[in-house]
This record gives structure tokens, C-alpha cells and sequence, in this order.
């Protein structure tokens, strides 16, 4: 496997499956958006976070932020019995606003909780309890932070769910929001296959488990720069993915490392960071 899951050819569905049936795809990375827990607070204004503390982590300029917009914008509703699945953000025009989502759960490196806390970043976290699990409190303290970050499911064992029957895959979705709201006090809404990969079954189970809406990505942080899945550079509205992961995976760089690169890559294209769940 590579050091961070790679974004595959395609992050699409594929046809329903019977439950005995099953289809190997290859595909790009997932990784978590969420429920706020109890007493998050609203999202960062811009300056939300203190004036010098860019400084501290290796950033030239403070990161700016999109504030709160004034009414969410319209999602294309799925089929019934369905959930709807994103991977752009509509946002206004003119406005150039990304969205961070970090998944699996892999690393926990308290640095980075002084890091996201010290900016305020909002980051909707995609957590796999097979890698989180052994310290949710972790990412508790992300959550709760004062930048209005969320947790989201990513499944019990991040499988290729389009290889699982539709009860395999209910097992995997609903067992881990049943996990998550029994250790952070919410049903998450919003939900990441592994992979990017989902078929209708997929669909079908996320809706009888409770997530509103799937979410992929257009954009993924690699160690030092975006891979695009359309164009070279960021558009408005693209959500970035990515991994809570260490130096065993980074190639020696380490998780704060490479989220200073991402944020300096979005200060280079001129983008503001939005709270997903904000337009959702």
C-alpha cells in the first residue's frame, strides 16, 4: 500500500450487487466529517485563531477562513431509500473556499492536537475504528478544540466495500455509527467509503444507518503536494482529503509536517478553509 491511499482512476459507483455477489475494483483513497459533540462551538471566524500562530508552525501567513454562508447551498437529492453523494462543494461565486477532511485514524500525535488547535482548523474527521479506537479520546480533544471540527464514519475495518453482499456492508456503516455515537454522544450524518469505492448498495446502507450524505474528494494531500483528480490546481468548492498518519507511512515526515505543506499550498492558490458542515 502506498504511504497515503491514492486517488484511483475513478471515485464511482458501481451497479448493485446481489448479496452473494462480489467485485473486485481498484480504486483511490477515503479517508472522516461529522457530528460536533455536545458544546462544539460555531466555526472559526476569519482570524478565529491567534495572530502569531502561523508563525509557530512553520506557516508566512495567517490561514484565512471563510465564514459561515448565509444559507447552505442546494445538494442534488438522491433516489429514495438513497443518500446523496458529494465530492465538490457548491459555494458562491467568486469565492475561493476549500474544505479539510482527514481520515482513517492511524496517528495520534499530540503536536498536531496543539497544531489544528493553536489555527483553529475545522476538520471533519473520517474515523475507522479498527485504527481510532485504541484512543477515540484523541480525537475527543480535535473535536473539541474551539474550531468546530467534526467526527464522521469511515467503517469498522476500512474493506472495499463494493467486494461485500449489502448485509456486509450494513455491518460495516451502521456498526460504526453505533460505535461513534456511543463514544462521542452523536450519530455521525456524514459517512467516506474506503477507497472512494461505493456501489448502490452502499447507497442503500448508508440511508438504513442513518448518514445524510457520502463524501468523497477531488483533491488529496500526498507528503509534500495536492494530486488532483481533474485539472492542476484547486477549485472552488473542492474537498481536500487527508490521513491522520505518521512517519512510517510518510516517508519520514511526520503529520505536522505535512499539513504545513497543505496549508501552504492552499495560501499559494489564494484559498480560504471552510467548514464542511457549514454547507451541508
Amino acid at each position: 500500500m502506498e504511504p497515503i491511499e491514492r486517488l484511483g482512476r475513478r471515485t464511482t459507483h458501481e451497479p448493485s450487487q446481489t448479496p452473494s455477489a462480489t467485485a473486485s475494483a481498484s480504486g483511490s483513497s477515503a479517508g472522516p466529517g461529522s457530528s460536533a459533540g455536545p458544546g462544539s462551538s460555531p466555526a472559526p471566524a476569519q482570524g478565529g485563531a491567534s495572530d502569531e500562530a502561523y508563525k509557530k508552525w512553520g506557516l508566512t501567513a495567517p490561514v484565512q477562513y471563510a465564514p459561515k454562508p448565509a444559507q447552505k447551498p442546494q445538494i442534488p437529492k438522491a433516489s429514495p431509500g438513497r443518500v446523496p453523494v458529494i465530492d465538490r462543494i457548491p459555494v458562491p461565486a467568486g469565492e475561493k473556499i476549500v474544505f479539510l477532511t482527514f481520515d482513517d485514524g492511524a496517528e495520534k500525535d499530540p503536536e498536531f492536537l496543539k497544531m489544528a488547535a493553536d489555527l483553529k482548523l475545522p476538520i471533519s474527521m473520517f474515523l475507522t475504528d479498527s485504527v481510532a479506537s485504541s484512543d477515540y479520546g484523541h480525537f475527543e480533544k480535535l473535536r473539541d478544540n474551539g474550531s468546530a471540527s467534526t467526527v464522521n464514519n469511515h467503517t469498522l475495518t476500512h474493506p472495499n466495500l463494493r467486494t461485500l453482499s449489502f448485509e456486509a456492508q450494513k455491518k460495516e456503516i451502521c456498526g460504526q455509527q453505533d460505535k461513534l455515537e456511543k463514544r462521542f454522544g452523536q450519530r455521525p450524518p456524514l459517512f467516506r467509503p474506503p477507497f472512494g469505492n461505493y456501489n448502490d448498495d452502499t447507497l442503500q446502507a448508508a440511508s438504513e444507518c442513518g448518514v445524510s450524505s457520502i463524501l468523497l474528494w477531488k483533491v488529496s494531500m500526498q507528503i509534500n503536494n495536492f494530486q488532483y483528480a481533474q485539472g492542476s490546481a484547486l477549485q472552488p468548492g473542492d474537498i481536500i482529503l487527508a490521513h491522520f498518519r505518521g512517519p512510517s507511512e510518510l516517508k519520514g515526515a511526520t503529520e505536522i509536517q505535512m499539513t504545513t505543506r497543505m496549508l501552504q499550498r492552499i495560501q499559494e492558490q489564494g484559498y480560504k478553509i471552510g467548514r464542511l458542515e457549514d454547507y451541508l
